[in-house]
């Protein structure tokens, strides 16, 4: 009898699983999404050209870097998103210009998104530092698979029907424009970004539509420097909304001598964030992030993962005295 009640209970648990599973599939499909559409990022302070066009150019170097995030690991549909950045200092229109190419591939569920985004920001001293204004201008193309929903159903013959949402495989592109501003002083930091201002939307077939909601971002940094002068406190914060919903980032990080460093945040009703990391000598810089989750989705993953790498070098190869990237300074 005991043997039996247990099959009933893992039964029912199961069918709870899928239920959950099922919710959160249609909520975060791109047809019916009220909430945030962007990839969720746990090391912004360096990852700040993703969204904000502003930063082109700011560090005075030319700039490479990689980041690789797993999402809610072990939840079947979870995201993964790779991040390309690439930008440097340059003299297009004036003496401080900045340019920056952004490349985002983001997988989630049936949906598969690559967004390619051209930078530019025009840079100008304001009081004790310099204000970057920047423009964005990329394209991206959305992938749909409605068979793929099928592999995270443990129902058989599972079919989910809406009249918004595809039967089969649909694809589009949509044209995506963006703005953004960064403050950079020597001890603190604040950045303000918009991006999908254009809010382009996608129709397929003849009642599927997706739009792109206008996002908002803001941030910013403060550098405490302590008695020993190779030891630094770094308060920061990100916030983002899309007028609807809205996540926030509390983070603080302890650096050693500008190159090594480690901190604890915490990303309301959501998560507890863990980095740390490493700039050398040569350029390279590698930083990790781990997510405990803290949500109701905490019982159903592993936490999230989030790799960074690197790679910086000075535009006047003449000068050979050591560097460090200013926004670490």
């Amino acid at each position: 009898m005991n043997y039996e009640k247990t099959n009933i209970n893992d039964s029912i648990r199961q069918i709870l699983n899928n239920a959950i599973l099922l919710l959160l599939l249609i909520n975060i499909s791109i047809f019916a999404a009220k909430a945030q559409q962007d990839p969720q990022f746990s090391q912004n302070r360096l990852n700040q050209l993703t969204v904000n066009p502003g930063f082109a150019g700011s560090s005075g170097l030319i700039n490479f870097s990689l980041l690789n995030r797993y999402q809610w690991v072990g939840f079947p549909g979870a995201p993964v998103t790779i991040v390309f950045n690439a930008d440097a200092s340059a003299h297009l229109i004036g003496k401080n210009d900045g340019i920056g190419l952004s490349v985002v591939n983001d997988v989630i569920g049936f949906e598969k998104n690559i967004s390619f985004g051209l930078n530019y920001s025009w840079r100008t001293k304001i009081g004790n530092g310099i204000l970057g204004s920047g423009v964005s201008l990329g394209l991206m193309n959305k992938n749909l698979d409605m068979s793929e929903i099928n592999r995270w159903s443990d129902f058989d013959n599972f079919n989910l029907t809406d009249p918004g949402l595809p039967q089969g495989k649909a694809t589009g592109v949509l044209v995506d424009v963006g703005a953004g501003f960064y403050y950079q002083c020597k001890n603190f930091d604040l950045a303000l970004s918009a991006r999908h201002l254009n809010q382009p939307t996608l129709l397929f077939e003849e009642t599927g539509r997706y739009s792109l909601r206008r996002h908002y971002y803001m941030s910013g940094s403060y550098t405490v420097q302590m008695a020993d002068e190779r030891f630094e406190v770094l308060p920061s914060f990100f916030f983002k909304t899309e007028t609807t919903t809205w996540q926030a980032d509390l983070n603080m990080t302890v650096q050693y001598d500008k190159r090594i460093w480690g901190g604890i945040g915490y990303r309301v009703k959501d998560a507890i964030i863990l980095t740390f990391g490493t700039e050398l000598w040569n350029g390279i810089k590698f930083g990790y992030a781990y997510d405990i989750s803290t949500s109701s989705l905490s019982r159903y993953n592993a936490g999230s993962h989030e790799l960074f790498l690197a790679y910086s070098v000075l535009l006047n190869k003449k000068r050979t005295h050591k560097y460090r990237s200013v926004r670490f300074l």
